[in-house]
């Protein structure tokens, strides 16, 4: 068994409150959730209306797989208009 996870940090254009950033980040996770089916959430940055920390995990039993998934969610989150990626951090278990 592999457990691919990742770390992505970004920067929300459009965040001028907690609220808007909010808004931003649940859709960003729903859309994720939906089209992937990997684990993910916002695990850091909380309180900061401009940035966040979006956290993901997939299971599988191909470790090649795994990085696959994890930089078309990457690529993905890179195609949203109202973000951009300052940094992100990947493991495979």
């Amino acid at each position: 068994m592999r457990v691919g996870t990742c770390e992505v940090k970004i920067m929300i254009f459009e965040s001028n409150s907690l609220k808007e950033k909010r808004q931003i980040v649940k859709s960003i996770i729903g859309k994720i959730q939906s089209k992937f089916k990997v684990s993910v959430a916002e695990v850091g940055l909380n309180d900061s209306w401009k940035t966040s920390i979006i956290g993901f995990a997939c299971v599988t039993n191909d470790a090649v797989f795994a990085n696959q998934i994890i930089y078309r969610i990457i690529e993905f989150i890179d195609g949203d208009s109202r973000v951009e990626i300052l940094d992100y951090n990947i493991e495979i278990l």
